[in-house]
C-alpha cells in the first residue's frame, strides 16, 4: 500500500524550492537506536560503506563510532537502500540519529514508495517517529515523517495553495 502519493507531495521534493537534502532525523535517540540501526542496514541487505573522513572502514558498533574524539575525522555512513537512492548518516550525537538524502534521487512515485518503505523500516525498527525537514531547517516544522501510531509515512503540513 502507497503511505503518500506523487502528486500530493511532489512540490516538497521539488530540489529548487525545499533544498536538494532534506534533513531528516529521529529524535530522542540513543546508543541502542544507532546500533539498532546498524544492524537493520545489514540484515536488510542495503548496500553501505562506513567512512571516516574520506577512509573506507569496516562497519563498527554504534558506540566505537559515538564515543570517538571530538577533534577525530567526521565520521558517516552511506546507505543505498537501492542502487541511485543515497542516504548519508552523520554521527553527531547519540541522542539523535540525522541522514541527509537527494530529493533528485526522489522523483516519481516509485521512488517516494522506496523512501516511505525506507523512512517506515527505520521507524518500526525503533519504534520511533522519523522526521523530514526541508534542508537546514531547525526542525520545529518537519513536513512529513513515519507517524508510529499510523504506522505509515504521513505529511505534517499542508501543501502550498496552487
Amino acid at each position: 500500500m502507497t503511505d503518500l502519493l506523487w502528486d500530493d507531495v511532489r512540490w516538497f521534493f521539488a530540489p529548487e524550492a525545499m533544498g536538494s537534502l532534506p534533513d531528516v532525523w529521529v529524535p530522542h535517540a540513543s546508543e541502542r537506536d544507532w546500533q539498532a540501526v546498524l544492524d537493520l542496514v545489514v540484515e536488510r541487505g542495503w548496500t553501505f560503506q562506513y567512512c571516516e573522513g574520506s577512509t573506507v572502514l569496516p562497519l563498527p558498533a554504534a558506540g566505537v563510532v559515538l564515543s570517538r574524539p571530538a577533534d577525530a575525522e567526521q565520521p558517516h555512513l552511506e546507505v543505498r537502500p537501492v542502487p541511485d537512492m543515497l542516504a548519508i548518516f552523520r554521527f553527531y550525537a547519540a541522542e539523535e540519529i540525522d541522514f541527509d538524502l537527494d530529493l533528485r534521487e526522489i522523483q516519481g512515485q516509485e521512488r517516494l514508495d522506496v523512501l516511505c518503505g525506507f523512512l517506515a523500516a527505520i521507524g518500526r525498527r525503533l519504534d520511533k517517529p522519523v522526521l523530514m525537514d526541508a534542508e537546514g531547517g531547525d526542525g520545529s516544522h518537519p513536513v512529513l515523517g513515519f507517524d508510529v501510531e499510523a504506522d505509515r509515512v504521513v505529511m505534517l503540513v499542508e501543501p502550498p495553495v496552487r
